[in-house]
């Protein structure tokens, strides 16, 4: 009984609890932003899920890459291309652009086309070849180049013909090779130059397309669709160049006689100095030029011989200026136009490299497009000091920056962003990467 009693005590009696240390709060810092959580940022982004995404950021100052992300996987670079054609271009071509060579023959003036873009070109406003053929006494003899490129590149989309984005190639452009409408109230549009205006009918009709004006297929015949038309409008459409045409289109324009002869170029010739190759390269970088960026390639290419070749170019320029890129390139054309170029991020690194060291900053980033500025980066990267400068890229599902980034502690660095093979809307990526670049400027 005693021990029951004894039993039950010790059952009631509260257990001594030996009471808990004071908690002290522990402050954890938050990991310092560097490669790691740039990567991360690429990586985890749920915009960027599905589509293949190369990602290099390079810092000259330390020589070495910060971040990368598929860099040695190849993409489709779209006009990224032109980063490659503006290094070619520097490399190959003298300050001052050969606008035309000619040769004297008696009373007979006979002038051949370089490849140089810019007679009478309607945005660059070049009017000194034309000024000279224009003034001289001699008759006029229009010679026709040795070229060996086609009018289209390997790969552009044949249904883009009637784009302003898709000139033709040539050896002699004139006007852009393209035909160009305006309107600016509900009243009659006019048409440059007017020689095509016999060529234009008018179509009532709705199109799916939506397409103010289009070329034919085949001709340079063009419809009018005042249903599709805006109040106001300018719109620019290709067209079929050749010989023929190019020697009417500069009778007309000069208003005297052309003939075109069809003979072996002269081995004794003078050049017509034409406008300064920046001029020409600023253009074709900040808006994305195509028929600019083909034609410096036609150019580069008389450098080498009288036979002008935009494949040429490339080659030689692969072969002497590039040799040692990372990985070997497959590039067919000047602009991007071909869905067949491919580049990897971190060649493009290696060419922004090179451009960087041999030109300076201040030459170098004014020709190229600029964060919040006139160009293909209006829209994006705004501020009151711009930060990128660079070049964008995009065809169907492709969509690529890369270019020189300042950051606000002091650093410029190199960076590539590639996109390939998405669904979503470009907009939706184009904005996640302004986000994640727009980043590195504030925290790098």
């Amino acid at each position: 009984m005693l021990f029951f009693l004894l039993a039950c005590k010790t059952l009631k009696t509260a257990p001594t609890v030996t009471p808990a240390p004071e908690l002290i709060p522990v402050t954890v810092a938050p990991p310092v932003y560097g490669p790691a959580i740039i990567k991360q940022r690429i990586t985890e982004s749920p915009v960027l899920q599905q589509s293949f995404v190369g990602f290099a950021l390079y810092d000259p100052q330390l020589n070495q890459m910060v971040v990368e992300h598929n860099t040695s996987k190849y993409f489709v670079p779209a006009s990224n291309t032109k980063l490659f054609t503006l290094y070619a271009s520097l490399k190959m071509l003298p300050d001052t652009l050969p606008a035309l060579k000619y040769a004297v023959r008696g009373d007979s003036l006979l002038f051949w086309g370089t490849g140089d873009p810019t007679f009478t070109h309607m945005d660059l406003k070049n009017s000194l070849a034309y000024d000279f053929l224009k003034n001289r006494r001699e008759k006029l003899y229009y010679l026709e180049a040795p070229f060996t490129s086609t009018p289209f590149a390997v790969n552009w989309g044949w249904d883009d013909y009637s784009y302003y984005y898709q000139p033709e190639r040539n050896v002699f452009p004139v006007h852009g090779n393209i035909v160009k409408f305006t309107r600016k109230t509900l009243g009659a549009y006019a048409t440059t130059p007017r020689f095509f205006k016999k060529n234009i009918k008018t179509n009532t009709a709705l199109l799916p397309q939506r397409d103010a004006f289009k070329r034919a297929w085949r001709t340079n015949d063009f419809t009018f669709y005042p249903k599709h038309a805006n109040p106001g409008f300018s719109v620019e459409v290709p067209f079929i160049t050749s010989p023929e045409l190019t020697v009417k289109l500069l009778a007309d324009t000069l208003k005297r006689p052309v003939k075109w002869v069809k003979r072996a170029i002269p081995a004794t010739y003078k050049i017509l100095p034409g406008l300064p190759i920046d001029t020409v390269l600023k253009r074709m970088m900040q808006v994305s030029d195509n028929l600019l960026a083909e034609q410096l390639m036609v150019l580069g290419s008389g450098t080498l011989s009288d036979t002008l070749s935009v494949e040429r170019a490339i080659k030689h320029a692969l072969k002497t200026y590039l040799t040692d890129l990372p990985d070997t390139p497959v590039w067919v054309d000047g602009s991007g136009l071909s869905s067949m170029n491919m580049f990897t991020p971190r060649s493009v690194i290696y060419v922004l490299q090179k451009l960087l060291q041999e030109r300076s900053p201040e030459k170098l980033l004014p020709l190229l497009a600029v964060g919040g500025r006139p160009g293909t980066f209006r829209n994006i990267y705004k501020a009151e000091v711009p930060f990128v400068f660079g070049k964008s890229g995009s065809l169907s599902h492709v969509y690529n920056q890369s270019g020189y980034l300042l950051t606000k502690s002091g650093k410029i660095l190199l960076f590539s962003f590639m996109n390939n093979n998405y669904r979503v809307p470009t907009a939706n990526l184009r904005n996640e990467m302004e986000k994640i670049v727009t980043e590195i400027h504030e925290k790098y």
